[in-house]
């Protein structure tokens, strides 16, 4: 069964690989790209890297917006989110600037974290709600260890959120395809039933022809209230709090950001 998902996991990450426009491979041919893949935890092969590096760059360059990811075995036992800070500051990605638009994923393979954070257009687009579902979209194949396709997953998610304005809602029915299509299949069906209904007569069968008014009526009617009963319980509140989801900050270096932490 292990052997049967590690296939399947292989076939699913080639397969989103040729998805990528094959003018944005011919790009990133002729383009030096950024390395935008920091896998110190050596999680992926080398054709791994390549694909994952040519999409970040080419679906990055697409939203104006460096996305990034980066893994370690955090041989410091520093926090994740803390980490993530500091490679900002450290590294200063941005699509056209240092320390400008950028999204970061982080790993934290000694405990099995992983925080994602968006900074300057980043932090507007991807803000902590996004980026939480982009981590839930991704935790079981990082669970599992199929990390390429969690990686994947991210970078597409990322692209997607970040052209859908701040405060409208990613995950709205106007944004899937298939309402499209609905739409458009309803106004046809519309535009062909009144094509078809102004081709024949005027139909003049209505409910007065078959009523007879000399004994049709209400027979009898009758209301019958008895009482009613209100009872209140009190609702307990939650004590508990859950660490998963996190939150953004400000690194070091005084930038801010929106963030989003969780297990795996």
């Amino acid at each position: 069964m292990k052997k049967y998902r590690a296939i399947v996991a292989v076939l699913l990450f080639f397969a989103a690989f040729l998805a990528v426009p094959m003018e944005m491979k011919g790009e990133a041919a002729t383009t030096e790209m950024k390395p935008l893949i920091f896998d110190e935890a050596g999680l992926l092969n080398q054709e791994e890297y390549d694909v994952l590096n040519t999409m970040a760059n080419q679906y990055g360059a697409e939203r104006e917006t460096d996305i990034i990811v980066y893994t370690t075995n955090n041989p410091n036992n520093m926090d994740v989110m803390k980490m993530t800070q500091d490679f900002y500051d450290d590294h200063g990605p941005g699509y056209d600037r240092s320390h400008g638009n950028a999204v970061i994923l982080t790993m934290d393979m000694r405990n099995r974290e992983v925080y994602l954070a968006g900074f300057y257009k980043a932090e507007r687009y991807l803000d902590d709600d996004r980026l939480t579902k982009i981590r839930h979209e991704i935790t079981p194949d990082l669970t599992n260890g199929n990390y390429g396709l969690a990686f994947q997953k991210y970078i597409l998610g990322a692209h997607k959120y970040l052209a859908i304005r701040p405060g409208v809602n990613p995950d709205s029915i106007f944004f899937k395809g298939w309402l499209h299509l609905a739409v458009a299949l309803g106004l046809a069906s519309i535009i062909v039933g009144k094509m078809v209904s102004s081709s024949g007569g005027r139909v003049t069968v209505n409910r007065q022809t078959y009523e007879d008014a000399s004994t049709s009526g209400v027979l009898a009617h009758q209301d019958l209230y008895t009482h009613t009963t209100t009872t209140k319980r009190k609702i307990e509140k939650s004590s508990s709090s859950s660490s998963s989801g996190g939150g953004g900050g400000t690194t070091s270096g005084g930038h801010s950001h929106s963030g989003s932490r969780g297990s795996f």
